[in-house]
């Protein structure tokens, strides 16, 4: 069965103009996510989609794959489906363009979306982390930039652990990674389906697919990568790849 990744790069980000070509350690940030995906085993194939003539040349000049699509997209799934009528292959991995450091090992496992443990208040409270909530089977119950969910009481922790009095290291959630898996049929339901008022609300796409009952599975990993969203992201990312000394 192929795999295909597809790295959705929209030039026009509000946060951070220009921001696949952000450089990161003398590199723009897209070859970072490129190459950080295409060391995953088990893809058959690697590409990169965008809107942006500038984008295109910076991929195609490191040797990477990259296809055009339209301006309009709502979101990167909806970019992504543009690209799976164009292409063969059985499921579609969704790797966001803002992951430059992800690992292998995590797109590898993926096959579904990934979340990890919070416990740092701040990330917890941060709008640019979004956090996702399951149910007792992993299915997602819902994601959101605000952080859920609210803490009335502080006696545990999303573990169920009873919390001692100045205890510093909580659960305070798990934060949402952006890499999806789709088989291809319902990539391209998805993208006929309207947006709906929660996605538009919260600027998060896969509330459309559980606003319309459709069900999503979240596994847990031990992923640590930086997301790069705004300047001082940038500036975390950059000060990341330092400590880690390439």
């Amino acid at each position: 069965m192929a795999v295909v990744a597809i790295i959705p790069a929209r030039y026009g980000s509000t946060r951070l103009p220009g921001k696949p070509l952000a450089r990161i350690g003398g590199k723009p940030m897209i070859q970072h996510v490129y190459e950080s995906t295409a060391k995953a085993k088990g893809l058959d194939r690697v590409l990169v989609a965008t809107d942006d003539r500038r984008v295109e040349e910076t991929v195609r000049g490191f040797g990477g794959e990259v296809l055009m699509t339209a301006k309009h997209h709502a979101s990167g799934t909806d970019r992504l489906a543009e690209v799976a009528r164009k292409i063969k292959a059985d499921w579609f991995v969704n790797v966001q363009g803002d992951l430059p450091f992800i690992q292998s090992d995590t797109i590898m496992r993926a096959v579904r979306p990934v979340g990890t443990p919070i416990f740092d208040e701040a990330e917890w409270r941060d709008p640019n982390i979004v956090k996702v909530l399951t149910d007792r089977k992993g299915f997602a119950l819902y994601f959101s930039r605000s952080p859920i969910p609210y803490v009335r009481n502080g006696v545990v922790d999303l573990n169920g652990n009873k919390l001692m009095r100045g205890s510093k290291r909580r659960l305070w959630g798990s934060r949402h990674i952006g890499l999806y898996v789709y088989r291809r049929d319902f990539l391209l339901k998805f993208a006929r389906l309207r947006p709906t008022a929660l996605e538009q609300i919260e600027s998060l796409e896969q509330l459309r697919a559980l606003a319309y009952g459709h069900r999503i599975f979240v596994a847990i990993a031990d992923e640590r990568s930086v997301e790069v969203d705004t300047p001082e992201d940038l500036a975390k990312a950059e000060n990341y790849l330092k400590q880690r000394g390439t």
